[in-house]
């Protein structure tokens, strides 16, 4: 009967359960069945078929938010940067989607802030299949889980101390509308809306591949010409597929539906540092510089070279695989590994361009050195549950996404 449930999901937001683990799914029909004092399963179908507000409730169990302010810096700053480069006299449109809790949408009102817009200039829609997220997004309190990292700096300038939390200030509060939303849904679902700016971001990992597909089609049609779409750091090879072209900005995941005007880069604020664009990399002697490790992923290394040397060879191979050129992505990696040694990070990264570049074997034992490395790496955890779903490892796949479960757990996200 979950089976079919998870069919229901699938069809309705485009769920893929294995990619969460079926357990998750499972968890969730039981609180619901518990919730509406039924016991039978196919009872249950039934009123959940019947019931668009038992839907609704049961997507509200199933999706878990996992998110927080300013994260994956570098996109807000590329997304700064567009818009300054396409201002005009209407107001920049920017949706996100999956908005979840809100911390996104208001990071972006804050970036353009910083970037010296006024208000009247840019406009936010946050739009998310949870109606529970969208009420917590109007809520809008916000504990130390949403404030991750070291650059907190936007802390004293947009927030406020309200009950149990901070609240964004009314100025960034009134940039964002909310509503409850389905990419997969009609597209009068947006009304005639077409964005400037579409942040999609972690959210293709959990489709399957003709989900994926029908995805980047139904953004390619909320872009305005010129658009800018925003990814996550694990979905970057997936808009070339679709005809979208790298924006060709280090750790920004960001890709253009058409080709580029040529134009001079705008300043942005300082309060969002926009970084020098890597030099090209000379395949025979790399200019190889990384961002440090992330979280525990530093477990048993030594590294031989300056950390802001090897950080720096990091953002070198980010920036050539998001920029799709994943043979010379592999050989920058290689070469990386040799000259600094292993870290989880690298290992995550060669397993990223070996899996899109076909080669599972590889990419699978990638990910599993970069899981020894870091046994709670989030996007490694993703990424080998995934292969091994392909793979036909469906045992493995649930073990793994069961793990990622409880280090979501343990970390309170």
């Amino acid at each position: 009967m979950t089976g079919a449930i998870e069919k229901l999901l699938t069809e309705t937001i485009g769920l893929d359960s294995a990619s969460v683990g079926p357990t998750v799914v499972r968890q969730a029909v039981r609180d619901r069945m518990a919730a509406c004092r039924i016991t039978n399963p196919q009872t249950y179908k039934e009123h959940l078929t019947g019931s668009s507000q038992e839907l609704q409730e049961l997507i509200n169990a199933v999706v878990i938010p996992e998110t927080w302010f300013f994260r994956d810096r570098e996109a807000f700053t590329m997304l700064a940067r567009h818009a300054r480069v396409h201002k005009r006299a209407q107001p920049i449109k920017v949706l996100s989607l999956p908005c979840s809790t809100g911390e996104e949408a208001y990071s972006v009102a804050m970036a353009m802030f910083d970037a010296s817009f006024e208000a009247h200039e840019f406009k936010i829609d946050g739009v998310d299949v949870s109606s529970r997220n969208i009420a917590t997004a109007e809520r809008a309190i916000y504990g130390r889980n949403s404030f991750r990292g070291s650059h907190l700096e936007f802390k004293d300038r947009y927030f406020e101390a309200a009950e149990s939390g901070l609240r964004p200030t009314a100025a960034v509060l009134k940039q964002v509308r909310f509503r409850v939303g389905n990419l997969f849904g009609s597209r009068a679902s947006f009304g005639q809306e077409v964005y400037d700016i579409v942040l999609f971001r972690n959210l293709l990992i959990y489709f399957n591949r003709e989900l994926q597909d029908r995805a980047l089609i139904c953004l390619k049609d909320l872009l305005a010409k010129d658009g800018l779409l925003l990814v996550g750091p694990a979905e970057a090879a997936l808009p070339r597929l679709h005809g979208f072209i790298s924006a060709e900005w280090p750790l920004a995941f960001a890709f253009l539906k058409s080709e580029p005007v040529k134009t001079t880069a705008p300043t942005v604020s300082a309060a969002i540092p926009v970084p020098t664009p890597t030099p090209k990399v000379n395949k025979s002697k790399p200019l190889l510089r990384p961002r440090p490790t992330i979280g525990n992923e530093a477990r048993g290394q030594a590294p031989a070279k300056p950390l802001a040397q090897a950080s720096e060879s990091l953002i070198a191979v980010e920036r050539i695989a998001n920029a799709g050129r994943v043979k010379e992505a592999q050989e920058v990696a290689l070469a990386h590994l040799k000259e600094f040694g292993p870290s989880a990070q690298i290992f995550y990264l060669l397993g990223l361009v070996q899996d899109a570049d076909g080669a599972a074997p590889q990419a699978a034992q990638s990910y599993r050195k970069a899981l020894y490395l870091a046994p709670n790496h989030r996007e490694a955890l993703i990424h080998l549950a995934l292969l091994l779903r392909k793979q036909g490892d469906h045992n493995g796949a649930e073990a793994l996404a069961g793990r990622l479960g409880r280090v979501q757990k343990r970390s309170g996200s």
